[in-house]
């Protein structure tokens, strides 16, 4: 007999809700609540969203019965006190990053997760394209050799226009940082899950394209970009280029481990192959699931030639999410702890773009 399917409830209205609620269903769960900002975009919502029904607060959304998981996709700011409330209810949370803009409340709200025994998780999903896997089996079975050197970038182009503005350039909303807590700590939690390395110290720059935004052109205080320079626990030097003003491009992941045996390199916005090179000859991986490793190949649910991308990266983090509601022991899953380490390494980034020195990296 099947289980149930897993209920969920979502806390936002935006794209992002959008994503949460496709990637739901694909997984074989149901969107029973929905709420918004106000009553109107509730109820819009509750439509574009295949919700059962729009809720009339948060509190309400969060204490019903006919909600096993709350899914966060809010302005940052209201993500740790969102969370708090429906880690009190007893409920299951999915949290968009950054899980707090406060370390100290992303580690409080890790603390309350684990007490109360709940799943938890944070949408870092590049994590779930199978040639990210691939990337990773092959690096932890040692055929890199010694990792050294760690690089890449992540560059997006929306706000290129001085006209362009988003309620995450507004530090009260969005925090400290943007560019970096945006994307910037995607980049960060790949490299890390899938070489094993560590970030224990870096040193930053933030710059800006441009000083004031929008039609009233308000002044800005957060960055456009970053250039991080960064060391790990196991010896390896790196960098990480950071943009949201680098026209052309769209949503460009990209990254290069490099070992003393082999290279990795991998392009979100081409995520169907995996470079692998080498000194004599380079191989180009296909995603396809007759010929990856196992733990790769379980993430690539289409034929070979079939495109996989975004959409079905959240799709596999959501199937993961509800195999550990129904008990599954799921290898991968991004939680509130990879969370809580993407607030430490923001706040070290903008410590270290004030100062102007090299900063350590805690936990």
């Amino acid at each position: 007999m099947s289980p149930a399917p897993v209920r969920f409830g979502i806390v936002g209205t935006g794209f992002m809700a959008k994503v949460h609620a496709h990637a739901v269903r694909a997984a074989g769960g149901v969107v029973t609540q929905v709420v918004g900002s106000s009553p109107a975009r509730t109820e819009q919502a509750a439509g574009a969203l295949f919700a059962h029904r729009a809720a009339g607060s948060v509190a309400e959304l969060v204490g019903s019965a006919d909600v096993d998981v709350v899914s966060i996709c809010t302005p940052n700011h209201l993500h740790h006190p969102m969370a708090e409330a429906a880690l009190a209810a007893g409920k299951h949370v999915v949290c968009e990053k950054p899980l707090a803009v406060d370390p100290a409340d992303a580690e409080h709200l890790v603390a309350v997760a684990r007490d109360a025994g709940v799943v938890n998780a944070v949408p870092f999903v590049y994590r779930f394209y199978p040639t990210v896997r691939e990337a990773r089996e092959r690096i932890a079975r040692g055929d890199a050799g010694r990792l050294w050197m760690l690089h890449g970038s992540y560059l997006q182009d929306w706000l290129s226009s001085p006209a362009a503005t988003n309620w995450r350039v507004d530090p009260a909303r969005g925090g400290p940082s943007r560019a970096f807590a945006d994307i910037g700590v995607h980049w960060c939690d790949l490299m890390e899950f899938v070489t094993g390395h560590r970030i224990v110290s870096l040193t930053a720059t933030t710059a800006r394209a441009h000083d004031a935004r929008g039609e009233g052109a308000e002044s800005v205080a957060t960055e456009d970009g970053a250039a991080v320079l960064f060391r790990t626990d196991r010896g390896a030097s790196g960098s990480v280029l950071v943009s949201q003003v680098s026209p052309g491009r769209k949503n460009a992941l990209t990254f290069s481990f490099d070992g003393t045996l082999a290279s990795y390199a991998f392009d979100q916005e081409r995520p169907e192959t995996l470079w692998v090179g080498g000194v004599e000859s380079d191989l180009v991986v296909r995603r396809d699931p007759d010929h990856l490793s196992t733990a790769a190949a379980r993430h690539a649910t289409l034929p070979a030639g079939h495109p996989q991308g975004y959409q079905d990266c959240f799709n596999g983090f959501f199937a993961d999410v509800v195999a550990a509601v129904h008990g599954g022991d799921i290898g991968g899953l991004p939680t509130f702890a990879d969370g809580l380490r993407a607030a430490r390494v923001t706040t070290a980034v903008v410590e270290s773009a004030t100062t102007g020195r090299w900063v350590d990296v805690s936990g």
